[in-house]
This record gives structure tokens, sequence and C-alpha cells, in this order.
């Protein structure tokens, strides 16, 4: 499979929050995020607006860096926003259920590296670093799914 690529830069905070908006727009069950950077590149605060979007009323969005997972009901499909960082094995990414979520759910997943060969091939990968001022940050966008080429196009 072909990997495909985009370069995206949000000047700010709230430019990054729209974007996450935007893409929320062009999501459904099955679709997984996978959020890479190092930390406080902005993968929670965008994972956060993205998830924040999705509900039919506002709520806390807690970083799931203690629980593992944070799970959301929307009117579309349910949320699951993971954060990795703890894991040490495959393993204990199964025993979360999050492999069971790919296939039913909207899973965001920060610190995918820990899922090795569990990562789904289907999925968006956004890699975050800080850009040339404080606030601002660049996102490499890749994907192999063409599924993803009309979406990543019209983000």
């Amino acid at each position: 499979m072909t990997t495909l690529s985009r370069s995206l830069c949000f000047s700010d905070a709230e430019q990054t929050a729209i974007y996450a908006t935007r893409l929320a727009r062009h999501l459904g069950s099955g679709d997984v995020i996978l959020l890479s950077g190092d930390v406080g590149a902005g993968k929670t605060h965008f994972a956060r607006s993205l998830i924040q979007s999705l509900l039919a009323e506002p709520e806390d969005i807690p970083s799931p860096t203690f629980t593992l997972v944070q799970t959301y009901e929307t009117t579309g499909a349910d949320i699951w926003h993971a954060d990795l960082y703890r894991l040490t094995s495959a393993q204990e990414v199964e025993e979360l259920g999050l492999i069971d979520a790919f296939a039913t759910a909207i899973c965001l997943v920060e610190w995918p590296d820990r899922l090795g060969l569990l990562t789904p091939p289907s999925a968006l990968s956004l890699d975050f670093t800080t850009g040339q001022s404080p606030d601002a940050r660049s996102v490499l966008a890749t994907w192999q799914d063409p599924r993803w080429t009309e979406t990543v196009t019209a983000w």
C-alpha cells in the first residue's frame, strides 16, 4: 500500500481546535485517528476539541493519561479517547478492549507506537510538532487507506 501525506500548520490553539472540529465532521464508526508527538505538542488539545464538537451537550473532557481510556456517547458513533503512554505491551492494549472499539467507534489514540502490530492499517496518523512560535503547531497527516484522501483534502 502507498503511504500518502499532507502537512498542515496551525498558528495557535484556537486554529488547532478549528481543524479538529472540521475533521470531526467527517468521522464515523470504525475511524481511527493516531495522535503522535512529544508531550505538550497539542495531541490532547486536538482530541478534546474534536470530541467536544461531536457531543450533544458540552462536558468536561479529561485527559485519559491515568484512566487510559475515556469513552463518550454521541448521536453518531461512540468515541474512545485513549492515552497509551503508560502501557508496556500490546497485551495491555487488548485488555482495554481497544481493538474491538477500532471496528465500532471513533477512536483517538495518543502514543500509538504502543500498539505495535495491533495498529490498524486503515488509520489516519497525525504527528504533532511545535511550530515556529510557542503556540503554533505543525501536523503531518499520513494514511494508506484511500478513504482518507478525500477527507484530508476537504479538511
